[in-house]
C-alpha cells in the first residue's frame, strides 16, 4: 500500500490518502469501458489529474461491471471542451461536460471547492471534492492508466466491511439534501451493505423533508430505481424506513389498506429485475402500475357499459394511472407505452394514432372564423383605401391637412 502526502498551512507533509495498487484492489481493467479510459488518457495526457468515480468504481471493487462511468478532472469545462470536438458543456449552476462516443455519453466534472459551502460551484483539488461526496463507499478515485484506487474517506475499508458510511455528518447530510436518504438506501439494497444504526435512526427521523423535493427530480429518482437490476428489493427497503410514502403515496396507502397488495405489487417489479426491462422505461412504468389498474381499469367493458369503446376506457385508465403514481410526473409517451401494454395484455389493443387525436372544432368554426376575418380585412382595406383618397385631394388642393384618422 502506497500513500499519497499533501501539504498543511505550515507547510509540512501529512498523509491524504491510502493509494492501493492493482494487486490491492483487485479491479478487472477489462470491465472498464475502453472509450472512458481514452477520455482519461487524453486527459492526462494534456497535464490534468483524472479519475473515474462514483458508483462505478465500487462497482469495479465488488467485480461487477458498471452500465455508467463518471469521470472528475482537474481541467476546467471549457478546456475539456477544447480537448473533445465531441463534447459539450450542460448544466447552469453545475457546469459539466457530456463526451460524446456514439450512442454512449460520459459524465466528465471539475474538482470542486469547499470554499462557498457545499453546493458551491466554485472549481479546487482532488481533496476538497472528495469532503463534497455522500458515502464512502461512492467516494473512490481509481485511475485506470496506472490502475491505482486513491482513498481519502476510507471507502476500501467500508466496502471490505460491507457499509454504507456517510461522508457529511449526519447533522447536515439530508437538510443539505434529502434525495442522500433515497441514495443510502437503494445502495445498502443494490449492494447488500448495512446502514449503521445511527443513519438508519437519521433517514427515519428527517423522512418527512422528502416532501420539499420537487416532482422532477422524485420522478428522476424513481425511474432510476424502475430500471436498476433490485427494483423490489429497493422499493421494499424503501417502505420499510419509511421513504417509499414520499415517492410513492398511493401504493404506499394501499400497502397498508388493502390486503395482500404490498406482496403483489413487490412481486410485479421483481419482474423488473431481469435485464431486458432494464433499458425499457415503458416496460418498467407499467410493472409500477400493474397492480393498481387491475383493480380499478376496465379492460373489456363493464355491465354498466359494456359497449364503451376501447379508446374511451384507454382515456379513463391513463388518467386513473397518472393520478396513482403521483407526485411522479413521467413523460407521457412512457405512461401511454404502459397502459397499453396493459391493455394488450387483456386483449385489447390501443391503436397508437388515436392517442394523438384532438377533441374535434365545432363543426364550420373554422371557417366562420375565417369568414369573419377576411370580412374585417376587407373593411380595413375599405377604410384605408378612403382615407388615403381624402389625403390626396387635399394635397392636389395645395392644402396638406392631417386627418386625425390618418398615421403621418
Amino acid at each position: 500500500m502506497r500513500f499519497r502526502y499533501s501539504t498543511n498551512e505550515k507547510g509540512k507533509l501529512v498523509k491524504k490518502a491510502l493509494v492501493y495498487t492493482s494487486q490491492e484492489h483487485g479491479i478487472d481493467v477489462s470491465n472498464v469501458d475502453p472509450q472512458a479510459v481514452f477520455v482519461i488518457e487524453r486527459l492526462w495526457a494534456n497535464g490534468f489529474e483524472t479519475y473515474i468515480v462514483g458508483g462505478a468504481v465500487r462497482d469495479l471493487i465488488l467485480g461487477k461491471k458498471p452500465k455508467d462511468f463518471d469521470i472528475v478532472s482537474r481541467a476546467s469545462p471549457a478546456r475539456i471542451k477544447r480537448i473533445f470536438r465531441n463534447s459539450r458543456i450542460i448544466g447552469n449552476r453545475f457546469r459539466l461536460v457530456h463526451v460524446y462516443f456514439g450512442p454512449k455519453t460520459f459524465e466528465v466534472s471539475t474538482f470542486r471547492s469547499l470554499k462557498d459551502g457545499p453546493t458551491s460551484n466554485t472549481y479546487g483539488s482532488i481533496e476538497e471534492d472528495v469532503l463534497r461526496r455522500d458515502f464512502t463507499l461512492n467516494a473512490l478515485f481509481f485511475d485506470p492508466i496506472n490502475q491505482v484506487v486513491v482513498d481519502f474517506v476510507g471507502g476500501m475499508k467500508d466496502i471490505k466491511a460491507k457499509k454504507v458510511r456517510p461522508i457529511i455528518p449526519l447533522s447536515s447530510i439530508f437538510t443539505d439534501d434529502p434525495v442522500r436518504m433515497i441514495r443510502a438506501v437503494k445502495y445498502g439494497a443494490v449492494t447488500g451493505f448495512v446502514l449503521p444504526l445511527s443513519l438508519r435512526w437519521k433517514i427515519r427521523q428527517q423522512s418527512s423533508l422528502l416532501s420539499t423535493i420537487s416532482a422532477s427530480r422524485l420522478t428522476e429518482e424513481i425511474f432510476k430505481i424502475i430500471q436498476s437490476p433490485l427494483t423490489s428489493r429497493i422499493v421494499e427497503d424503501l417502505d420499510n424506513t419509511g421513504l417509499y410514502q414520499y415517492l410513492q403515496p398511493q401504493a404506499a396507502m394501499l400497502f397498508k389498506t388493502r390486503q395482500g397488495f404490498r406482496e403483489q405489487y413487490l412481486k410485479s417489479l421483481g419482474v423488473l429485475d431481469q435485464a431486458e426491462f432494464q433499458n425499457r422505461p415503458g416496460e418498467a412504468m407499467a410493472g409500477l402500475i400493474r397492480d393498481y389498474l387491475e383493480d380499478v381499469a376496465d379492460w373489456t367493458g363493464s355491465d354498466k357499459n359494456p359497449v364503451a369503446p376501447a379508446w374511451e376506457r384507454y382515456k379513463e385508465a391513463f388518467m386513473a394511472a397518472r393520478r396513482f403514481v403521483m407526485p411522479m410526473n413521467p413523460p407521457r409517451v412512457e405512461l401511454d407505452h404502459a397502459v397499453r401494454l396493459l391493455f394488450a395484455e387483456h386483449g385489447v389493443k390501443i391503436k397508437r394514432s388515436r392517442l394523438s387525436e384532438k377533441t374535434p372544432r365545432k363543426p364550420g368554426l373554422f371557417m366562420e372564423r375565417k369568414q369573419a376575418m377576411d370580412e374585417n380585412h376587407a373593411g380595413e382595406q375599405e377604410n384605408s383605401g378612403k382615407k388615403n383618397s381624402r389625403s390626396h385631394r387635399r394635397r392636389r388642393r395645395g392644402k396638406i391637412v392631417k386627418d386625425p384618422d390618418v398615421d403621418h
